[in-house]
């Protein structure tokens, strides 16, 4: 029998919520806040949870994961009298089924829970007939759980699939754990970085050529798309994809045929893609830098990578899988990692992600020499530094200097005159107009604040001297 959690500070709501549940023939228990919902979940099995969002503990958005992360996977349907467009993005990004806003009709409530149940039978039906195997891939945290969801999910079908995700943040490991828990894991798996192919020859290396074709085409040479055939083609930072060839791949994409450069015949590939980005590509698209058609192609199936600040339960077990590696590479044996270098990798922000953290353990492993530890001093100089500018603050901003201290050469009797003058209209402006604050900050009476300003000739009703006033108000 079909299990319901409800987490909603309204308690009547929660009553009727269950009431209508039962007479549906589900199980079905409520909780009023976010902390008695995650321990319920946590202990019974639950195939759908109605979320609240504004709940008096916390944010039902950023619970999604969590909740997603159980050993049920139960289907989340988000409940909120917001109208929150952000809210909504965020909630179908992180997993949620559905996204309603109170108040609800009962039978579009009953509706919605009705098909999330029967995804939720199908989807754990399959899961229990396959299953999607990670490798060394670390992934501890629920987002990066959520990500592997749905990687498994592309993993059992051919259709195209875009990853984006920040530079360093895995998207090549997630491409190819796809490829290899697929049909097609036994065939080739061509990666091309479109980043890094000259534009005159994209063409080419893409489509292959006849000899002849151009100067210095000694002889013909297939192209990485007709090497893909039958396997995976993974084009990395597709946003670099020159517009000129974009139309030509969409038709590939469409046909999977193409004619080869200097060829007089199409050749034919049966590849699966898989496209990954750290750009912007809808932006690209408005920017008329990315044909929208092919966007569309490209994203039948859409997975994005979350950056390793969001996913700090992944620190530890990624320092201890890098420590392995950095061992088999240079068989110094394993090193302990020291309690503050921990902490200084927690509160380090890894802009380069993944690849900088290994690279950055890499670095302390080769700098710590026969130190059974590694300590934040074997870090990176460029990481210790930054750690140490975020821990004392932002420099203090340098006063300009005036423009009559520039006027130099410049006496020191003048200097103390402009610089007794400048005083006197800065004074004006902090007291407000109003003389018993000035003589309180100066020091001074107010007679013998009334002559310093005849003394540089500032009158009190002058913008430049702001305006004195003799008054106490």
């Amino acid at each position: 029998m079909p299990n319901v959690l409800i987490i909603d500070d309204d308690k009547d709501l929660c009553m009727l919520l269950r009431a209508t549940c039962r007479s549906l023939g589900y199980e079905a228990d409520f909780a009023c806040t976010l902390e008695k919902g995650i321990e319920m979940a946590s202990s019974d099995g639950f195939e759908v949870i109605l979320l609240d969002v504004n709940l008096p503990d916390g944010s039902g958005l950023d619970a999604i994961p969590v909740f997603r992360f159980m050993s049920t996977c139960p289907e989340v349907i988000i409940m909120t009298g917001l109208a929150d467009l952000r809210g909504a993005e965020l909630a179908i990004k992180t997993g949620a089924w559905d996204y309603l806003q109170k108040p609800a009709h009962l039978s579009e409530i009953i509706l919605t829970l009705r098909r999330a149940l029967q995804y939720h039978e199908g989807c754990m039906q399959s899961r229990n007939t396959t299953t999607f195997d990670r490798g060394s891939f670390v992934a501890v945290s629920p987002l990066m759980h959520h990500c592997l969801g749905f990687a498994a999910q592309a993993a059992g079908s051919t259709a195209s699939l875009l990853i984006s995700g920040e530079t360093g943040s895995g998207k090549e490991m997630i491409a190819w754990l796809v490829h290899a828990n697929s049909s097609r894991r036994a065939l080739p798996f061509v990666v091309v970085d479109c980043a890094s192919l000259p534009e005159s020859l994209v063409e080419s290396t893409l489509f292959g050529h006849e000899k002849g074709a151009f100067t210095g085409a000694e002889r013909s040479r297939p192209g990485l798309i007709k090497q893909a055939d039958g396997g995976t083609l993974f084009l990395d930072e597709i946003g670099d994809l020159p517009l000129s060839i974009q139309k030509n791949f969409l038709r590939v994409l469409q046909e999977k045929r193409f004619r080869p450069v200097g060829g007089s015949r199409e050749v034919e590939s049966d590849f699966r893609l898989i496209a990954a980005t750290h750009r912007d590509l809808e932006e690209m698209v408005k920017q008329g830098e990315f044909r929208e058609d092919l966007l569309f192609r490209i994203r039948t199936i859409h997975i994005e990578i979350p950056p390793l600040r969001s996913r700090r339960e992944d620190y530890i077990q990624l320092m201890s899988q890098f420590m392995k590696q950095m061992h088999d590479l240079y068989g110094k044996g394993v090193r302990a990692f020291s309690p503050d270098l921990i902490e200084a990798v927690q509160s380090y922000s890894w802009p380069g992600n993944v690849r900088e953290l290994r690279n950055a353990i890499e670095s302390a492993y080769v700098t710590a020499g026969n130190s059974p530890t590694l300590y934040p001093n074997h870090l990176p100089p460029a990481i210790r530094i930054h750690l140490k500018k975020e821990l004392l603050g932002p420099p203090p901003e340098a006063s300009p200097e005036p423009d009559w201290f520039l006027a130099m050469p410049l006496g020191i009797d003048d200097a103390r005159r402009l610089s007794e003058k400048r005083y006197l209209e800065l004074l004006s402006e902090y007291a407000q107009g109003k003389i018993k604050h000035a003589t309180a900050v100066a020091g001074l009476s107010a007679t013998q604040l009334y002559a310093l300003y005849r003394k540089h000739g500032l009158a009190f009703g002058e913008p430049r001297a702001q305006g004195l006033k003799s008054d106490d108000n």
